[in-house]
């Protein structure tokens, strides 16, 4: 707990003070959020009033994106010559997200058109050479593939030869050759000249669309109602959230909590949000784990079922099964979370290792990629998590902030048969035998490069404030800092020698947690805050000690009464220097 993490307090460089202070005396506002915006990379008053007021209008022309007008030319040529379209998305979140927003909004002109997901099971990640028999079987002469596809050199010349052609769409690292398809969508090729990189899978099939609409004269209002739908994806998938996606994260949730789809609705309703303003935190938490638990436990289809749902009655009954799916992934999670714990802990040099690699034929697949970030939390180390599948080990890793476990895959590529993903979470595939040498040659990459600050939790910290700064102004503005995800986190403060009111008490089932009214010397301000599981302090604090407290602001309605309330992040009893 607090012994281990250590905090990291941000400093502003020279150059970012000067823009602090420019900005205070141009916006008006505490210093201490400038700060914060200096940190954030915004260095004017023109980047500040885009960055607190996102407008649909700063969406970048989708036709800057290499071969955005082939895609537009060939789905025009299909839609004209009436021929089928089969809209092809990855099984997770980002993946059938983007398959219902390209096909609810394609559905609109066109009748010709179904969708299609592979099954994680027997055909495995990205596009098929199954999905492309389907195809080909069943009179797809255009196939869209969302959030997938970058690699399919193959597989694409396979479809070449029966006649199937492929507009890609994808945001996936690509490797130096590029499959020839009819056009390939991804703003992180090398020779993309697109401003802003980290779209989702589905962010990508928005910007096709976007260009598909501009070119055809079709209003951008009637796609931006399946804004919901993106930001889902943006926060599901763990992308920036600045740039581009920061302003279709904004409007998707000002759609997702006015008047989302019938399907996202029902999965709002089954989760208790339906009373609750609904954040990017909720979305992760909440609504994309039970999207994913369809292609984990059965099939995505069934997601995208839901989530194109016209029909009340369907859409409920839908959720109730996603529900249901997600409480068996729950009991899954946690009985191969406890199996790999047991493997690990028997494991005399664990301590030494820099890296996590379990393997166990028998898990289940839908599961390996949580368990594998569940493995990151419990030992702080990349973990990759490997079971049987197709006589294949295949699995799921996740890595630590600020280390790059995709480039520590890609070194050791000769032992695989596949792998793809991006800095912090990938997919792989190698032979049973290929297994030990791997895990060999991955743990020497990782003890080679990782860094020793990259070895223990970390919480950043934006600012040391006292309660006085924590003025109705200050939140108000605070609050126009969200949506908060990835490069634009909520702020971290820290507030030193802070006291018990007298007030503070243990609260919970189990008084497990610390329910605080805390005073500091800076004002009379009683703050009230909770710290979850963290139980031990409250002797501690009850004696009248001082404590250094780290927190985000958060808003707290209890009896028609808001309030401004500590969350806390961890406690310190020495003081951090």
């Amino acid at each position: 707990m607090s012994i281990n993490t250590h905090w990291n307090f941000l400093k502003l460089t020279d150059e970012q003070q000067e823009i602090s202070d420019s900005l205070a005396e141009e916006l008006g506002i505490s210093p201490i959020l400038t700060q914060l915006l200096a940190q954030r990379g915004i260095t004017s008053f023109d980047e500040a009033k885009k960055f607190f007021r996102p407008d649909l209008s700063h969406l970048h022309d989708p036709f800057l994106m290499p071969d955005m007008d082939k895609a537009v030319e060939r789905l025009n040529l299909a839609l004209g010559r009436k021929e089928k379209i089969l809209v092809y998305g990855d099984y997770d979140v980002d993946g059938t997200t983007a398959v219902s927003l390209v096909y609810k909004f394609l559905l609109q002109f066109t009748s010709s058109i179904d969708y299609y997901l592979p099954d994680r099971y027997t055909e495995g990640y990205g596009i098929s050479y199954t999905g492309i028999d389907y195809a080909a079987a069943h009179g797809f002469s255009l196939v869209i593939a969302l959030d997938c596809g970058i690699k399919a050199v193959e597989k694409i010349e396979y479809a070449k030869e029966l006649g199937v052609d492929f507009i890609i769409c994808d945001h996936h690292m690509p490797d130096a050759k590029l499959p020839d398809a009819v056009a390939v969508l991804d703003a992180k090729r090398i020779d993309s000249q697109y401003p802003y990189e980290h779209l989702s899978g589905c962010g990508v099939g928005f910007k096709l669309m976007q260009a598909f609409a501009i070119n055809n004269d079709i209003d951008l209002a009637l796609l931006y109602q399946l804004l919901d739908l993106l930001v889902v994806s943006i926060a599901s998938d763990i992308v920036p959230i600045t740039g581009e996606n920061r302003v279709l994260a904004y409007y998707g949730l000002k759609k997702l909590n006015s008047s989302p789809s019938l399907g996202l609705k029902s999965i709002i309703d089954i989760c208790g949000l339906n009373d609750k303003d609904i954040s990017i935190s909720d979305i992760v938490f909440k609504i994309g784990p039970r999207i994913n638990a369809s292609g984990r436990i059965q099939k995505a289809r069934e997601a995208v079922d839901l989530l194109v749902a016209r029909d009340e009655i369907f859409a409920r009954e839908k959720s109730d099964c996603i529900n249901q799916y997600n409480q068996t992934r729950k009991d899954l999670d946690k009985t191969i979370t406890d199996e790999a714990a047991a493997i690990l802990d028997k494991l005399e040099e664990l301590s030494l290792k820099k890296s996590i690699v379990v393997y166990n034929s028998e898990w289940h697949k839908g599961v390996i990629g949580i368990v594998a970030s569940r493995l990151t939390e419990l030992y702080y180390r990349p973990s990759i998590v490997l079971t049987k599948s197709n006589g294949l080990a295949t699995g799921s890793a996740r890595s630590v902030p600020g280390f790059d476990i995709y480039k520590a895959i890609e070194t050791c590529r000769d032992l695989l048969e596949n792998f793809g993903g991006h800095t912090y979470a990938a997919g792989l595939s190698l032979k049973e035998e290929n297994v030990e040498p791997f895990t060999r040659r991955f743990e020497a990459y990782v003890a080679e490069n990782i860094l020793p600050e990259q070895q223990h939790p970390l919480i950043d910290i934006d600012a040391t404030i006292e309660f006085k700064d924590i003025t109705p102004k200050f939140f108000r503005v605070l609050k126009q800092f969200s949506p908060f995800g990835p490069e634009n986190m909520k702020p971290v403060f820290c507030t030193k020698r802070v006291f018990d009111y007298g007030t503070s008490r243990l609260v919970g089932k189990e008084q497990e947690h610390l329910k605080m009214e805390l005073v500091d010397s800076s004002s009379e301000n009683v703050m009230n805050g909770i710290a979850f599981r963290m139980w031990e302090f409250n002797d501690y604090l009850k004696a009248l000690n001082p404590l250094d407290i780290c927190y985000t602001l958060e808003e707290n309605t209890f009896n028609g009464n808001t309030t401004v309330q500590l969350m806390i992040k961890d406690i310190k009893t020495e003081p951090e220097h």
